[in-house]
């Protein structure tokens, strides 16, 4: 007799075989048992989890000659029928490959008629979005106005693209993904009843590959069976998988805990050995990393007697939150990227760098000691924190500036020139904020407090003391402030000064100091070749000036 595949000889027949899915059978089971039958079911999901199962068994409850019943026989003729796939009355489609609205009327055009051998004529429509717009509009007729005989039986894994007037018609029922859980226990009891050797780790294994798919699980059963040659080790396992063993992937996660790169880089180097799916690799990081996250907010949720326990605890207590959080968001970003990186390897040693480039100075005294570790642990990982001390980042730089930076210029600051001098060491990224600065009187110094005074013939410079005060504290810390006197407080040393100008001077002074010149100069590389007033200008004089540009 020919091989057949474990998931079609482990297809459930009843409802107490389904895995899973308790939400779904409970109200078909009632439903059955209580005759109240609806004429059209939809079944979402993603693969693998029973959507197509489901249905079969329904039209086996609907059709087992020993009544409409929630636990069919399964001996009967109608019974074994469907579990073969020969039913004449239970027409199954897919939508998949028959798209087009004429397919659609040649299914339904025999719905009228009653059916040859069971008590109801089913339809099982697999895919059933992938039909056509005029597809559904076919469809929608017959499903508003059914015949008693007729069910229709949907199944989905793209339920958003079914029109609501389909969705309006029928009950619907989302099968969940099937947990980690319970595939490993179905995995054991069929290989039990298989009588194949197996360790539960690399049952767990397959368990977590399949991503709640119960089908693809036993998929990969059979790939494992035949790679280890009837048995099912998780050695053989994970090299079939391309996964690494979690000590490895704990290894890595300590070296970001203690900001170790070139014991990172060492590890990557020495996983890469082994060949395996980097993808995979970010994968295994980040369920762990979300373990660690879960034990620093409940530490009961560690299982103790799991073998990386013990290692979730010490990294929960080790690593703080911000961190842990900050590389499972990178690693999350990483896994998605990777495969657009030019080499497998090459793309996740950055996406381990860019977690340690991006991690701030860690303030929290979460940090390890490295000499008390030094001398109880010689050969762990966090003595290497003290041999390896952290790349200094941006933010690490700015906190330790602040920090140490020297009190400059000095509170004895007196004079205009040497506040000038001053200027000099500032960053400016605006000429009109650095004009501003030059035309600023120094006054006083208090503490962190600057006090400027700015003549009133330069008042439209005002409008640049934020962005002053931004540079200064770029070069001297957050603390710093500035307050630039009101000009109209010292208008008469203003009159003063300009008592002291030439006109042309101050047709020059006013100009150059003008926001729209200044802008003019920076951004259209405009240049001032001619500034001639019309005629001597007094003080508080308003006459224009004629000022040639290129």
């Amino acid at each position: 007799m020919a091989y057949q595949v474990l998931a079609r000889k482990w297809r459930p027949r009843n409802f107490p075989e389904m895995v899973g899915q308790s939400h779904v059978l409970q109200a078909l089971t009632n439903a059955l048992d209580s005759n109240r039958l609806h004429h059209a079911y939809l079944f979402t999901g993603t693969r693998g989890v029973g959507k197509t199962t489901i249905a079969r068994i329904l039209a086996k409850s609907l059709n087992c000659e020993k009544g409409v019943t929630a636990y069919p026989c399964g001996q009967c003729l109608a019974c074994r029928e469907i579990d073969e796939g020969r039913f004449v009355d239970l027409i199954e489609v897919d939508a998949a490959s028959r798209t087009r609205v004429e397919d659609t009327r040649d299914l339904l055009d025999n719905v009228q008629y009653a059916p040859t051998r069971g008590r109801y004529k089913v339809y099982l429509i697999d895919e059933v979005h992938m039909l056509s717009t005029h597809s559904f509009n076919a469809l929608l007729k017959t499903l508003e106005e059914p015949p008693p005989h007729v069910k229709f039986l949907l199944a989905t894994t793209d339920p958003q693209k079914l029109p609501p007037t389909i969705l309006s018609r029928c009950l619907q029922f989302n099968l969940k993904r099937i947990t980690q859980e319970h595939i490993a226990q179905h995995l054991i009891q069929i290989v039990e009843e298989e009588g194949i050797g197996y360790e539960s780790q690399a049952l767990r294994l397959l368990a977590q590959a399949a991503d709640g798919s119960l089908r693809d699980a036993l998929s990969l059963l059979d790939q494992a069976i035949a790679y280890g040659a009837g048995k099912l080790s998780s050695a053989d396992v994970g090299q079939m998988l391309g996964t690494v063993e979690k000590s490895t992937v704990v290894e890595l996660i300590k070296m970001l805990a203690v900001f170790d790169a070139p014991g990172l880089l060492q590890n990557i180097a020495r996983l890469a050995e082994q060949n395996p799916d980097f993808v995979t690799v970010l994968g295994d990081i980040l369920s762990l990393l979300q373990q660690i996250a879960l034990a620093q907010v409940m530490p009961t949720t560690v299982d103790v007697n799991h073998s990386d326990g013990e290692a979730i605890s010490q990294l929960a207590q080790q690593m703080s939150p911000e961190d842990v959080q900050l590389f499972y968001q990178i690693g999350l970003l990483g896994r998605r990227d990777l495969p657009l990186s030019v080499e497998p390897r090459s793309g996740f040693e950055m996406v381990m760098l860019r977690m340690l480039a991006f991690r701030p100075k860690n303030m929290t005294g979460m940090q390890p000691q490295p000499a008390k570790a030094t001398e109880a642990m010689p050969h762990s990982p966090i003595t290497t924190a003290a041999a390896h001390p952290p790349p200094v980042t941006k933010a690490a730089v700015s906190v330790a500036t602040e920090a140490v930076k020297p009190d400059e210029p000095s509170q004895s600051l007196k004079s205009h020139d040497e506040w000038e001098s001053t200027i000099q060491s500032l960053e400016f990224q605006s000429r009109l904020v650095k004009q501003l600065a030059l035309n600023c009187q120094f006054q006083k110094r208090d503490g962190n407090i600057w006090y400027l005074m700015l003549p009133s013939d330069s008042k439209i410079l005002l409008s640049a003391e934020k962005e002053l005060e931004k540079v200064v504290r770029k070069h001297y810390g957050q603390a710093h402030s500035i307050i630039i006197e009101n000009p109209k407080k010292k208008e008469t040393s203003g009159k003063q000064q300009h008592l002291q100008e030439t006109p042309e001077e101050y047709a020059v002074k006013v100009i150059e100091n003008d926001r729209f010149i200044i802008y003019m100069k920076e951004h259209c590389d405009a240049k001032v070749s001619n500034i001639t007033p019309l005629e001597p200008l007094s003080v508080n004089s308003e006459q224009p000036i004629v000022v040639s540009e290129q």
